[in-house]
């Protein structure tokens, strides 16, 4: 351990010695915190379930990297004890299970907290890892091992969940995320950006060393970027089906960070990762414990009329903006259809994979602030999500997932479109 502790000076000296009293592990949980208390404490007890019922005899530890929390957040990881879990469970560890806490920074960054888990790791040799949300108030103790068995048993490197959702949650991951990783890697992850995941220690000690965690980001969409790595390093990728996603209410006004967490980190990783994406042609499925997906009908209230307004408002007000980005013809189309009335309203499959194409390609040639790249696309984007919404209101489960398909089938047939405006940017 000597050796890798002066490579890994941005972690405190307090830290440093708990992890040497820990020792090496066999199983890492990583759990990044911040003003997390009101779940943090059940969170910490499923955990302890899940070591008790999956992973018994294991060396095991739970890091906590904390960004700055003034809600005892830390003090309920550390002071948890595993004997108030026995009675309930009536198993016994034959290993102490740790909990050791730092705290990174005065104010959150998620780039930050997985490299202070990541280089933990490394430091414990941990040969399986796990990255689980302290927002997750549903977990259940058996997703450690749905997220840990198939690096500990099979030799996987990342494993990605998939969820029970509604059909009109996740609408950028379904339209966007999920088919354009697809169509450009070539791997059919279904959440490429998710709190939860597990990992191997190798896969951990790669992307702690090739990642450029100075770039001055901060770590937005770390989770994403770990995942085009697994990618793009050729390692072993499976999924592993959790149950129900915990639905959080979100704003219109928080679309933007969104984007930028994801939709800017996927085309920001387009310029390194050209010689991988560039050669692949078509898809392949991952290998998936459970489900792919499961899908929820019932009613969800949602205000369609509001987002077809607030796509026709941005495609007046930012002509200027998407005359630098979009092409004449794509521009004129998405004119055109800001137009129609609600009934006739239709945002294609096909305009809306050139549109992101084309911003794709915009944005590696930095027509403008790369940034505000990722702001003009929030309005088309809710012109899709209303479209998607309107052809999708009375369709059963298997009617949404063949839509998303045929999404994802359109990103890929579509790519030399791509491919050809990545060429011819000089």
């Amino acid at each position: 351990m000597e050796t890798k502790l002066a490579e890994e000076t941005f972690l405190t000296d307090d830290f440093l010695r708990q992890l040497i009293n820990v020792g090496e592990v066999d199983i890492l949980v990583g759990l990044p915190t911040h003003n997390n208390a009101k779940t943090i404490g059940s969170i910490v007890h499923t955990i302890q379930s899940g070591i008790l019922q999956c992973f018994p005899r294991e060396r095991a530890v739970i890091i906590n990297a904390d960004g700055g929390s003034r809600d005892g957040s830390t003090e309920l990881v550390t002071g948890a004890s595993i004997d108030d879990v026995r009675p309930a469970s009536n198993l016994y560890a034959l290993r102490t299970l740790h909990a050791i806490s730092t705290q990174y920074a005065s104010s959150p960054a998620s780039g930050v907290a997985l490299r202070t888990i990541l280089a933990a790791a490394e430091l414990l040799r941990a040969k399986a890892c796990v990255v689980l949300s302290p927002e997750s108030a549903n977990i259940e103790p058996e997703w450690l091992a749905k997220l840990l068995h198939p690096v500990r048993r099979d030799g996987f490197d990342l494993v990605t969940p998939t969820y029970r959702r509604h059909k009109f949650e996740g609408l950028l991951i379904t339209n966007l995320l999920y088919p354009m990783v697809r169509a450009l890697y070539g791997v059919g992850i279904r959440e490429a950006y998710t709190p939860e995941f597990g990992f191997s220690s190798r896969l951990g000690s790669h992307f702690l060393a090739q990642n450029a965690w100075n770039d001055g980001t901060g770590g937005t969409g770390v989770e994403l970027r770990f995942a085009l790595a697994a990618i793009a390093g050729g390692y072993r990728i499976c999924q592993s089906f959790l149950g129900e996603k915990d639905h959080i209410e979100r704003h219109a006004a928080d679309l933007v960070p969104a984007l930028r967490q994801t939709v800017g980190t996927l085309f920001s990783a387009l310029e390194p990762d050209f010689p991988v994406w560039s050669t692949v042609a078509g898809s392949r499925p991952v290998p998936t414990t459970g489900a792919d997906q499961e899908v929820l009908l019932e009613p969800l209230r949602v205000n369609r009329k509001r987002l077809r307004e607030m796509f026709s408002t941005g495609v007046a007000e930012l002509e200027s903006v998407f005359e630098s980005i979009l092409s004449p013809s794509t521009l004129a189309e998405l004119q055109r259809i800001a137009r129609q009335g609600e009934e006739e309203f239709h945002y294609s499959g096909e305009l809306w994979v050139k549109t992101v194409y084309e911003f794709a390609a915009a944005y590696q040639r930095s027509v403008i602030s790369r940034d505000h790249i990722i702001q003009a696309l929030a309005p088309i984007f809710r012109g899709r999500a209303f479209t998607f919404l309107m052809e999708n209101r009375d369709a059963s489960a298997e009617d949404v997932e063949n839509n998303i398909e045929g999404l994802c089938l359109e990103f890929e047939r579509l790519k030399p479109y791509l491919l050809q405006m990545w060429k011819s940017r000089e």
